[in-house]
Parts: structure tokens; sequence; C-alpha cells
């Protein structure tokens, strides 16, 4: 039904669009003014973030546009008929690409505008894309117990190593779509490029300098491309993508003397957490002094 009502939305959508939109302005004369400047649409904070820094000072210049609010979650997101009609309208439109876009077809389909470039995550990264794994002790979803088809992991920002090969991509395509801009969009990425690679080696240091290579969260698991990157291992209540909220007795204590067996002193949860499940690990687990620390999943 919710599917069936936003492609009900995007159909009146692009009706106003083709009713009311024109392209390019004109002028008295006719002829066609030339657009002063690019509309840039993304989905999710990282993305947005990666044009920005992208593109420098030049951001005056350029209509950026962040969907999802702060706080926000992408697995829940539904466009507003605002949001459809900013996509329709962009030059370029930046999304993730996994199932919890899966709205982004349908508002594609519905916009008559064929010059505007559109970006997917996963996409881009291919082969390097990863399928969301179950490991042991954590919660599975009933409905995904019975799936044939692949769900892919959709938190591939987390990694260092993928925002690198995905800015230098959105830099490409900007500078073809920015020409007169385009040394000042190559030299920011380089710059940027710099910085992400530098503190992909302070990750990697802090990894190697660690007494432990195991992290433990209370909670939804994002991380499975950060952890990937730097042969850590880890133990979670759920998947990246999980709808759960409540875990069982059973993955209560196989955390918890996970926490134990290892000589683990945190476990982790995400940003804004009310964190009841860690407390329940942490208080049936036999070793004393852990704490609660979150990560931010962005």
């Amino acid at each position: 039904m919710r599917k069936m009502i936003f492609a009900m939305l995007c159909l009146t959508v692009s009706a106003v669009l083709l009713g009311g939109c024109g392209g390019n302005a004109a002028s008295d004369d006719g002829s066609l003014e030339e657009e002063e400047s690019l509309s840039v649409v993304t989905t999710i904070f990282p993305e947005y973030d990666w044009v920005k820094e992208i593109v420098g000072e030049n951001a005056d210049n350029m209509e950026l546009t962040l969907l999802l609010d702060n706080g926000v979650d992408l697995h829940s997101y539904q466009p507003t008929a605002d949001d459809i009609v900013r996509i329709s309208e962009c030059d370029l439109f930046i999304y993730v690409g996994g199932e919890s876009d899966e709205w982004v077809e349908d508002a594609l389909e519905g916009s008559a505008n064929e010059d505007r470039i559109v970006i997917s995550l996963l996409d881009v990264l291919g082969d390097s894309v990863k399928e969301e794994e179950l490991v042991e002790g954590m919660e599975s979803e009933e409905e995904e117990e019975d799936e044939e088809e692949a769900e892919y992991d959709e938190h591939v920002w987390l990694s260092l190593r993928n925002a690198q090969v995905l800015c230098q991509y959105i830099c490409d395509q900007l500078c073809e779509m920015d020409e007169s801009n385009s040394e000042l969009y190559a030299a920011n990425t380089a710059d940027y490029l710099e910085k992400l690679s530098e503190l992909d080696a302070q990750y990697e240091d802090a990894v190697s300098a660690a007494a432990r290579s195991t992290l433990l969260f209370g909670d939804r698991f994002p991380f499975r491309y950060l952890v990937d990157d730097y042969g850590l291992d880890y133990y979670a209540a759920f998947a990246g993508c999980s709808a759960e909220t409540e875990a069982s007795f059973e993955t209560i204590a196989f955390l918890a003397g996970k926490v134990d067996e290892l000589g683990l002193t945190t476990v982790l949860t995400l940003e804004g957490s009310d964190q009841d499940i860690a407390e329940t690990i942490i208080s049936t687990a036999a070793s004393e002094d852990v704490q609660i620390l979150s990560m931010d999943s962005m």
C-alpha cells in the first residue's frame, strides 16, 4: 500500500512538472538563458559533505540539498512531494542505492529531466559491495530466513577507502558538468583524498596498537565495511539494516558470554541509542567495569 501511494504521488508531481516547467528560462528575445548554478540533491549527510568538500569556495554558487534531516533513519525514510520535485529538477542526484532506496526508482521514472546525472554509491563501488551477513549470536529477522535474493550492506560510506573512490567519482562527474570550475574541483578533491588517506593510516595505527581486535555491539551493526578494512572481528545484536529492536535472551546471553570470554571492557551502541540492550548485556556478564560507548554511523 505504501508503495502504491508513493507511485501515485510521483505521478501527481510529474504532471505538475510537465505542465509548469519548460527547461531553461527564455529571455525577451526568445533565446535560452544559461542556468547560473548547478543543482545537486543528496540523500544522506556523507554525500552532502563530500560535495561540499569537492566544490569548496564554489559552494555559494551551487544549490546543494540534503534530503534526510539530522536523526532521520535511512531505512524508514519516505520522500515528500517537495523532495520529489527537487529530485526531478536537479542536475545531479546522489543516493546510496540499497534496499532502503527502492523509492528512488519511482521518483526517477516520474521525471522528464533527461539531462540529470544520477549517482548510486553501490553502483559505483560495484563488486566491492558486500552482502549483509548474519554472524554468530546475532538476531535474525523472520522474513530474512525465507529470502533467496542477496541483500547488500548499504553502509558503504563508513569505509574511508570507499569514501575515496566515491569522492573521486563525484568529482569527475562535477568536472564534466561544470568545466569552468573543473580545476578547482580537482584540486579540492586531491586535498580531501589526502586527508582521508591520512585518517585511514591513523585507523591502521590504532588497530595495530590495540590490545583487542573484536568489537561488540549491543545494537544494530552498520560498520561491516570499516571492520573489514582493518581486519577486526565483531559481534552484534542485529545486522545493520535490521528493523528489530528487542533482543532475545539467547542473544543477550551470547553477547554477555563474549564480553567475559574476550575480556572486553566496552560494549558499543549507535548514536541516539537508548542503550537498554547494552546495559542488559553488561548486567548479565560477570566482568566488571564494562562501559558503554557510542559510534556514529553518520
